[in-house]
């Protein structure tokens, strides 16, 4: 799904071999199911692994983002010991313990990046997966999430894996709405990263193991037989769109009344999970239910979400607004701001608070005192980081230097206005504001403190720049006008003397008709002569190329490896006993410098012998024995020999570098 897209994903088939870029495990992950792979493996969820207890690994984390480069797979927010978890256990499938040598094997074997995400996206699901939630849902909130929905019910299941809990979905508004209803008021949404999972849930077709969660009389209802497993109802299928939905990276659903999350943030760490839920937040109505899975309770982000039954884990949605802040604030701002000092000072607070322009309040120390709702929302600041200094906040410095701001709004007592500031996200446009410091004084003139404010211009630049653009164009087109009026008048003189040249031309091409065939007779003769040269080419050809195979057949016959090298020590030859007995073709062999081969024999040893052979300058034939390690990693003995080579008598063509290995 494209970033601004807000609305459903489309429903298409997914491609198996495809890949897309993930960030979200599937619906709920095997550390419920006791036959899962991590059952016992307590490090999926919050658990620390050893491995990771030290600092981030330097070799995984340039694995992860090799990752992100090559196959635009994103799991950089995912907590360390999971991630990294399951990928040394792929690792461990194929042989491999290293790291950076698992990075190069990827290079080299790119069909293994699909069972690597397979491994890292486990997707188990069932229906109805802890059933008493599911039946709180269909008996207390369900019926308050119909009441309070439009005309069409709109239903998000993020992270739905093969499809089971948006089928349960549609089962309970099924029951709820009668089958008539369901289809022309309900949508469900099913989204989650993983392709194959989609491709599957879209099929609709289960076997009878998977359908362990469901009464008999909701399979005879809503499923069909097909051979040996069940095919969920067409006609309430249709409700249900899968697609592709990147929590961390994409925009999410909009206008949402019921939307579930299940055991999903689970494996994001905080500042990736309160990235997601400002998405989820945005994504609901007003009185829209978030449905959680019990590994979940979303206790510091009440601000967003209020919850209304957190044993079983739904919450609400605060209407868009944060709960208030509790938090101590600076003595200079309490003064005038403190939380019970009487109905107008929660006035003032709260219309700081609900105020359309993202708005920072800073104590005289230059510490975070205030941060109202829309900052929260777009400057990603919220209630926790009141009381730090502006200075260890991203907020000082990106996306505008606000330090030095404020230093000169306080030195000049007056106010500071940077204009035209952008603020980029991955993957979406730019935002623009207009920020604004305004310093803040007591009524004997001691300072008490500075607002920031970031008005939105977005949309105010976005259409600067297209009259800018239409201005342009029109300015543009007038002068291509006039030029266009000149350039036809100066064409029809043109037109006229063109004319005339044409009649010269006719007689021209005439005379050029009969020299042009004279000229044809002359090439016809040429033609003759060039098929002669041509067949004594072929025929220079074909021994050169009979020459060629035979000297491939006798470099091939030695058990040793035979390399020819000229006199700059470049590869002319390289014979295959050299590459059985390093590894290296003869293609990626020849033309190299034969001292800059990455092979296991020290060849830097060979260097004198080969210059005086090269240079005619030493005995005819020079042997060393030297202990090398051939392709298989194993230790020979290599007795080198090394031979002058000559083109003609006196006129030296390189040297000839026989290598007889043993075992040693």
């Amino acid at each position: 799904m494209r970033a601004q897209d807000a609305d459903a994903p489309e429903d298409e088939r997914a491609t198996p071999d495809r890949e897309e870029p993930g960030a979200v495990l599937a619906d709920e992950d095997v550390l419920e199911d006791p036959a899962g792979a991590d059952a016992e493996d307590p490090g999926d969820a919050d658990g620390e692994d050893p491995a990771v207890a030290d600092g981030p690994d330097p070799a995984f984390e340039s694995l992860l983002v090799f990752l992100r480069e090559r196959r635009a797979f994103d799991f950089t927010g995912y907590k360390r010991p999971s991630v990294m978890r399951r990928v040394r256990r792929r690792m461990a499938e194929v042989g491999i313990e290293s790291t950076a040598e698992y990075q190069d094997f990827l290079e080299v074997h790119p069909e293994e990046f699909t069972p690597l995400f397979n491994t890292v996206l486990i997707n188990v699901t069932s229906f109805f997966r802890d059933r008493s939630s599911w039946e709180h849902l269909r008996d207390r909130r369900l019926p308050q999430v119909i009441a309070a929905a439009g005309p069409t019910i709109r239903v998000w299941s993020a992270g739905s894996a093969s499809g089971q809990e948006a089928y349960s979905l549609a089962i309970l508004l099924a029951e709820a709405l009668g089958a008539e209803q369901f289809r022309q008021r309900v949508k469900i949404y099913a989204t989650d990263v993983d392709e194959e999972a989609l491709a599957q849930a879209r099929q609709a077709v289960f076997t009878e193991r998977e359908m362990a969660g469901l009464t008999s009389s909701q399979v005879e209802e809503y499923f069909q037989p097909e051979g040996s497993r069940f095919a969920f109802r067409k006609d309430l299928r249709r409700s249900v769109i899968f697609g592709r939905n990147d929590l961390v990276q994409d925009a999410p659903i909009s206008h949402v009344d019921l939307l579930l999350c299940r055991n999903t943030l689970m494996y994001f760490n905080a500042e990736t999970q309160s990235r997601i839920l400002g998405r989820l937040h945005f994504a609901l109505n007003p009185e829209g239910l978030l449905f959680l899975g019990k590994a979940e309770m979303l206790l510091s982000h009440t601000q967003l979400f209020a919850p209304v039954d957190l044993s079983r884990r739904f919450f609400r949605k605060r209407d868009g607004q944060p709960a208030v802040d509790r938090r101590p604030v600076a003595a200079a701002v309490r003064e005038g701001l403190g939380v019970g000092e009487g109905q107008l000072s929660r006035l003032r607070r709260e219309a700081m608070l609900a105020a359309p322009t993202a708005q920072l309040a800073l104590d005289a120390d230059g510490r975070l005192a205030m941060v109202n709702r829309q900052a929260e929302r777009v400057l990603g600041v919220d209630g926790r980081d009141v009381g730090r200094p502006i200075q260890d906040l991203e907020i000082s410095y990106r996306p505008v230097e606000l330090r030095t701001a404020l230093t000169e709004a306080r030195a000049n007592r007056s106010v500071v206005q940077v204009r035209a500031v952008e603020r980029r996200r991955p993957g979406q446009e730019p935002d623009v504001f207009d920020v604004q410091v305004v310093p803040l004084y007591r009524e004997d003139g001691g300072f008490l403190g500075s607002t920031v404010t970031f008005e939105d211009v977005t949309q105010y630049s976005q259409l600067r720049q297209e009259l800018e653009y239409a201005n342009r164009q029109l300015e543009t087109a007038y002068e291509e006008l006039q030029s266009a009026n000149e350039e036809l008048e100066t064409t029809n003189e043109e037109l006229q003397s063109t004319v005339e040249e044409l009649e010269t031309t006719n007689e021209e091409l005439q005379s050029t008709n009969e020299e042009l065939e004279t000229m044809n007779e002359e090439l016809q003769s040429m033609n003759d002569e060039l098929h002669s040269t041509n067949e004594e080419l072929r025929t220079t050809t074909d021994e050169v190329g009979a020459l060629n195979r035979f000297m491939a057949g006798v470099l091939s016959s030695f058990r040793a490896g035979v390399v020819v090298v000229d006199p700059e020590l470049r590869v002319l030859a390289w014979n295959d006993a050299a590459e059985d007995l390093w590894g290296i073709r003869e293609d990626e062999a020849r033309g190299q410098h034969l001292l800059a081969l990455d092979i296991g024999l020290p060849v830097g040893e060979l260097q004198p012998l080969l210059r005086r052979q090269v240079l005619d300058a030493g005995e005819p034939h020079e042997t060393v024995e030297l202990q090398a390690v051939n392709r298989r990693g194993r230790r020979v003995h290599v007795r080198v020999t090394v031979s002058a080579f000559q083109h003609a008598p006196g006129q030296s063509g390189g040297a000839v570098v026989l290598m007889d290995p043993t075992d040693g």
